[in-house]
C-alpha cells in the first residue's frame, strides 16, 4: 500500500489556500471556485489554521454573522491535525475516522506540501484492493 508522498504524486500539485485576513465571503468564493471543502490557512508561508465548511456552517450561519465582516482567522479551526509525506494510508484513514476528519494537510517541517482528502484515501484503497484482486486471479489461473 502506498504513503502519502506516493498518493500525492499522481495529485495536481496546486494546494489553494486562504489568509487568515481574508473575509469569510472570500473563503467561500475559493471553496466554491475549486470545488473544494477545506481550505488550509496560510500566513508568512506557515500553516496556521483550516477553514472548512463545517466552520462556516457553525460560526457564520449558527452564530448570525456576516460573511462579508467576518475573518478568517475569527472563524478557522486552529488546532490542526496533520500528516507528513512517508505517513502510510491506512494511518491517514484512522486518523480521519478518530478524529471525524475529510482533510488532512501534509506537511514536511514547517512546510505545507499538500493535501489529502477523504476522496484520496477511498480511491487509493480502491486501487489497491483492485491490483490485489488482479494478481490473486493471476496466480490462481496461473495454476
Amino acid at each position: 500500500m502506498k504513503n502519502v508522498g506516493e498518493l500525492l504524486t499522481n495529485k495536481p500539485g496546486t494546494v489553494f489556500s486562504v489568509s487568515p485576513d481574508a473575509s469569510i465571503l472570500d473563503a467561500l468564493k475559493l471553496l466554491a471556485e475549486h470545488d473544494v471543502g477545506a481550505l488550509p490557512v496560510v500566513e508568512n508561508d506557515r500553516l496556521c489554521g483550516i477553514f472548512s465548511e463545517r466552520d462556516y456552517a457553525r460560526g457564520v450561519i449558527l452564530r448570525g454573522r456576516s460573511s462579508r465582516d467576518t475573518a478568517v482567522r475569527e472563524l478557522m479551526t486552529t488546532n490542526v491535525v496533520t500528516i507528513a509525506t512517508d505517513d502510510s494510508i491506512v494511518h491517514c484513514m484512522e486518523t480521519m475516522t478518530t478524529k471525524r476528519i475529510r482533510h488532512l494537510p501534509v506537511v514536511e517541517g514547517d512546510r505545507m506540501t499538500g493535501i489529502v482528502t477523504i476522496g484520496d484515501i477511498v480511491k487509493q484503497i480502491i486501487s489497491d484492493q483492485t491490483h490485489t484482486i488482479e494478481q490473486l486471479e493471476s496466480y490462481i489461473q496461473g495454476h
